[in-house]
Formats: C-alpha cells, structure tokens, sequence
C-alpha cells in the first residue's frame, strides 16, 4: 500500500516515483506466488508506461497534440492507482 501512496505523490515531487519503482523492483521477488504479486506487475506496468506517455506528450507539447496525451496520461495514471488500491484494500489481485 505503501507503494500506491508514494505513486500517488509522485505527481507533486517526481522523487516518490523514482522511490517507488525501486520498491518495487527489490520487493517483488518477496511476493512471488502470492495475490500481491499481481499489484507490483500492475504498478511496474503504471510507472513504465505512464513515463512513456508523459515524455511523450512533452516532446509533442509544441504540436499542440502533447496536452491532450499529458491530460490522457494523468487520467490513466489516476485510474491505475485507484483500481489498484482499492483492490489492495479489498485483498484482491490484479488483472495483469
């Protein structure tokens, strides 16, 4: 849960992501076999993915076409986030 969290400010500082795929690399071996190795796939999956897009949407900022890929990415990054606390929270795993 931890983990959702410092995701969740990373939007704010940028640090807490960089922190958070770090956990998530060193930890998931740990979670093997168990429903919560499903939610470090799906916040690996997040944090790639959503860098990918954002650098992205910067790089087309100038076409005009980045701003709405950024507010795409923001949007899609909220959702990740939700989805899997709330399924943290409910002891479910995820989709992935």
């Amino acid at each position: 849960m931890v983990i959702y969290v410092l995701y969740a400010l990373s939007a704010f500082t940028g640090f807490t992501g960089i922190v958070a795929i770090i956990i998530n690399y060193i930890k998931r071996e740990d979670a093997a076999g168990t429903l919560y190795a499903s939610h470090f796939t799906w916040q690996i999956r997040t944090f790639w993915w959503s860098l990918v897009w954002g650098i992205l949407g910067f790089a087309t900022l100038l076409l005009g076409v980045g701003f709405v890929i950024l507010a795409v990415d923001g949007i899609w990054f909220l959702y990740r986030l939700i989805k899997g606390f709330l399924n943290w929270n409910d002891g479910k795993p995820m989709p992935v």
